[in-house]
């Protein structure tokens, strides 16, 4: 895609202050040619089909309905990017792009980052965790449990998934939350994907 080229953008979140936040930030781009908003899936699809968006920016958890979900069905419906984005999960990599899209965000990034992030995927680019930065800072397994924590997993389903105890996901756990400084399982993913380590 030309960089001089405007896009339009498609932000879709459950949360009033987040997509006022996001489009009030957005908007005043100068590569931004409009940016509408949807709170549902639904809606998000009617918008996409009456504007075209280049970019759909769409929350990982919108209200009994999912994200990824509707990434498929936006990216089949004809929207050329998708960018997921959450505040307090994630999803992997390979999970995102069989979904149709081409980057994941955190909602703990800035709103600039958020935004450089559209444009780039705007411009036929992939945002993706980062390679690990300190791959040293947990342990293999410490790793694991992390990954379905981010996942959703609780600790018994982590340490049936692992076949492992309760008790040692739980002393796991306990470790990495103090590698990662984090305060609870929220806190956690949020850092690691600050520090790269979910990849």
């Amino acid at each position: 895609m030309n960089p001089e080229r405007r896009l339009r953008v498609l932000v879709v979140d459950d949360h009033d202050l987040v997509r006022w936040g996001l489009r009030a930030t957005l908007t005043p781009e100068p590569w931004v040619e409009r940016c509408i908003g949807a709170s549902t899936a639904e809606h998000a699809l009617e918008l996409a089909r009456r504007y075209s968006p280049h970019v759909a920016l769409v929350d990982l958890c919108l209200e009994k309905e999912s994200g990824a979900d509707l990434c498929s069905l936006l990216s089949k419906s004809g929207t050329p990017a998708v960018l997921l984005m959450s505040g307090v999960g994630s999803i992997h990599p390979v999970v995102a792009k069989s979904v149709g899209a081409s980057g994941f965000v955190s909602k703990a990034w800035t709103a600039q980052e958020i935004a450089q992030a559209v444009r780039m995927v705007g411009l036929g680019m992939t945002i993706f965790q980062p390679e690990v930065q300190n791959p040293t800072l947990l342990s293999q397994r410490e790793r694991e449990v992390l990954l379905l924590i981010a996942e959703g997993s609780t600790n018994r389903e982590i340490a049936e998934r692992l076949c492992l105890s309760p008790h040692t996901i739980k002393d796991h756990t306990a470790t990495l939350y103090r590698k990662v400084k984090a305060r609870n399982r929220a806190d956690a993913i949020v850092r690691a994907q600050r520090l790269g380590l979910l990849t």
